[in-house]
Parts: C-alpha cells; structure tokens; sequence
C-alpha cells in the first residue's frame, strides 16, 4: 500500500496490520511514485521466492 505523505513524498506499508500495534509497517519512503511502485515488486518478488 503506497500513501502519498504531506512532505510530497511517498511511504510503502505492508498489507496487513501488525498485530501487536495495530498499525502497518513502514517498508520505506521514497521520492517518487515510481520508485515506491518498483520496490513494492520487489518486496513482493521477495515474499515469494526466500
């Protein structure tokens, strides 16, 4: 899930909620809307080839 932040930036979070806080993690923040997309397949790619 990519959010766009009020700096103009953008932040990854994971999908799910973690349970203890409630919230979702950060996966990083990035300048672009592009680079955030290219690391959501990256992360994805990840989850499913450890």
């Amino acid at each position: 899930m990519i959010r766009k932040l009020k700096s103009g930036e953008y932040r990854l979070y994971s999908r799910k909620k973690n349970p203890k806080t409630n919230k979702r993690r950060n996966l990083g923040t990035f300048n672009t809307l592009k680079e955030a997309k290219k690391h959501e397949r990256e992360v994805q790619y990840f989850k499913s080839h450890k």
